[in-house]
């Protein structure tokens, strides 16, 4: 039976994931349509913006692994600059700032980290870095060829033998934090390389150790910003796609997504508007928070709804009160990225992932668009973002039919005063910043604020106890453990966003959308269009090149640029050669007459 090639595809949500997949499908032929509930694309990665010409990132506010960036522009025959994006480095990458009022100044320039690094534990210390950055590059280079450029649709793919032996390389059972000592012998410096795994909404106690890999892009490839704000990156991503025939309908909530073929009931046909109206489709992507697409969107047939009720259930990343403000005034103190540790470290992350609260001494992150971009606040003033991490709600409120979950200790967020907790947040980081760095009295500069909390996160963007980043990355969330990108019990419906396969953070969900995309094509024996025919042999160095002159001009790959391992490579096989070679002259020297006189001579 040939299969029915797809001629039209609805996307549901126009967040990154959304964008990227549509452009990709659209690429491939077909008709696609991105529905959109809210009045704007780019869901977290959306803008903020005032009367007072004050602008704001709601989500992301950091470009990191660009190459995923490149790598979708490339395969939609564009480019970062071609679309119009300009990327600006950040430098230093932050100021991580101490109870203490000590300073570490994190930086992708390796002089400043070895004096930086120096400072705290010595010349070994600094050797123990290159240790660390060497195992965090393998970490990054493992993942990038093994995870987020494969698709896990099965448990079998991780017995494979090649699979566990680089699985075994990630380090995935121990936690981040014990890596990291074994490197770094201050509490200084482990609070400094373990932070970062708040962008995976997960304690550093508790996250495997493989996502060293994150404070390695930083470190190795830098931090950058798009000028104009992150979500130009996605707003030319659309552009393309509308280039491509994508049509973007915003404003259009939907109920839900039909399987009405009375042959095949278990097939996804369309999707039903909130206002009633019906549109067809021969393939439904889901961009939408997938915990509350289970659980609201597909239709409920047993299956489903067990499946909606096991996924309520997985560990969820944490939430944030993100209040962004409008100064009268800059506050050069500030760089573009900072960091305030709270002193009681282990603590704070304890609050927020084993009690769902909000520390009384919260870590959080200060980020200062208009220190990189001006274009960010008026002249003479700063645009300031401060991310505090809290617990998610622990019930959805989106899904009535949840049965009441085991509550834990403390009081359930969703319970509490919210106008009290903000202000607790609230005083909490402006009293910390004006403590830390020596300025003057932040709520005095403040002109105009405005505030996200989780339930906020939950009701703009429909996310399943308010958690930002989808659901937790501990060992039994990722690979064949994570949500297929396949729906469950609903065929030709897929899933793409941080909650599926491969994971959080926008440069991961636009890999995301590749290996969807692809197997979307595959499933229905379409051509994968960016997938590059092999070339055919040819002699080494007769390859095109990418290397251009001092003049710009491209220039062919030769003998200067031919890849050759040298046989010595490592100390090891120095010294298993050297062993070898005296080996052989012994037996020489032993077996040879003229040898044992030449010997005897002597």
């Amino acid at each position: 039976m040939t299969r029915k090639t797809p001629k039209s595809a609805i996307v549901v949500g126009a967040g990154a994931g959304g964008i990227a997949i549509a452009a990709r499908l659209a690429k491939a032929g077909l008709s696609v349509t991105v529905l959109e509930k809210n009045s704007f694309t780019g869901g977290r990665c959306s803008l903020f913006r005032n009367e007072g010409g004050f602008r704001f990132d709601q989500g992301p506010s950091l470009l990191l692994l660009p190459n995923l960036f490149r790598e979708t522009f490339a395969d939609l025959n564009s480019s970062l600059e071609g679309a119009g994006v300009e990327l600006l480095q950040c430098s230093p990458n932050y100021d991580i700032w101490f109870a203490d009022g000590a300073r570490f100044r994190s930086s992708s320039d390796m002089a400043l980290m070895k004096r930086e690094i120096e400072r705290w534990e010595g010349p070994e210390g600094f050797e123990r870095y290159l240790q660390w950055l060497k195992e965090a590059h393998g970490h990054y280079e493992l993942s990038v060829q093994n995870v987020l450029s494969r698709n896990f649709t099965g448990y079998l793919q991780l017995a494979a033998p090649t699979f566990v032996w680089r699985g075994i390389s990630l380090h995935p059972l121990e936690s981040i934090w014990s890596r990291a000592s074994r490197y770094f012998w201050t509490e200084r410096l482990r609070r400094v390389f373990t932070f970062a795994t708040m962008y995976m909404g997960m304690s550093p106690f508790e996250a495997p150790s493989t996502y060293s890999l994150l404070q390695y892009t930083e470190l190795a490839e830098g931090i950058w910003y798009p000028r104009g704000g992150f979500h130009v990156v996605l707003d030319a991503l659309a552009r393309i796609g509308q280039a491509l025939g994508v049509e973007y309908r915003l404003n259009t909530p939907i109920s839900t997504i039909l399987a009405d073929d009375p042959s095949d009931p278990k097939r996804a046909t369309g999707v039903r508007l909130a206002d009633g109206t019906a549109l067809d489709a021969d393939l439904v992507v889901v961009n939408a928070d997938l915990v509350y697409s289970y659980s609201n969107l597909l239709p409920q047939t047993d299956e489903v709804a067990s499946y909606a009720k096991s996924l309520r259930s997985k560990d969820a990343s944490c939430s944030s009160i993100s209040f962004y403000w409008s100064m009268r005034k800059k506050v050069p103190e500030l760089g573009t990225h900072n960091i305030f540790l709270a002193d009681e470290y282990k603590e704070s992350f304890d609050a927020i992932f084993k009690r769902q609260s909000l520390p009384d001494d919260p870590s959080f992150y200060i980020n200062v668009p208009s220190r990189v971009d001006p274009t960010a606040a008026p002249e003479g003033c700063d645009a300031v973002i401060a991310l505090v991490p809290v617990g998610h709600l622990l019930r959805s409120r989106r899904t009535s039919s949840d049965p009441d979950p085991e509550v834990g200790p403390g009081l359930p967020l969703e319970e509490q005063d919210w106008p009290g907790l903000v202000a607790k947040a609230r005083a909490a980081v402006l009293a910390t910043i004006e403590k830390r760095i020596g300025c003057e009295p932040l709520a005095d500069l403040i002109i105009d604020e405005m505030v996200n909390t989780p339930l906020t996160w939950e009701d703009k963007f429909n996310l399943d106890k308010g958690a930002i980043l989808g659901l937790s990355h501990n060992f039994f969330n990722v690979l064949s453990f994570r949500p297929r990108t396949r729906a469950r019990g609903l065929k030709n419906a897929y899933f793409v966003g941080a909650s599926t396969h491969p994971g959080t953070g926008v440069p991961i969900v636009l890999a995301g959308a590749k290996i969807t995309a692809e197997q979307i094509l595959t499933d229905h024996g379409m051509p994968v269009p960016w997938r590059q025919a092999k070339p055919s042999p040819q002699r080494k160095g007769d390859e095109e090149s990418s290397i251009s002159n001092a003049n710009g001009t491209a220039v062919r790959n030769s003998k200067l640029d031919r890849i050759q391992r040298p046989l010595w490579v490592s100390d090891t096989n120095l010294m298993l050669g050297g062993l070898i070679l005296v080996l052989l002259l012994l037996l020489f020297y032993g077996a040879s007459p003229q040898a044992r006189l030449v010997g005897a001579d002597w």
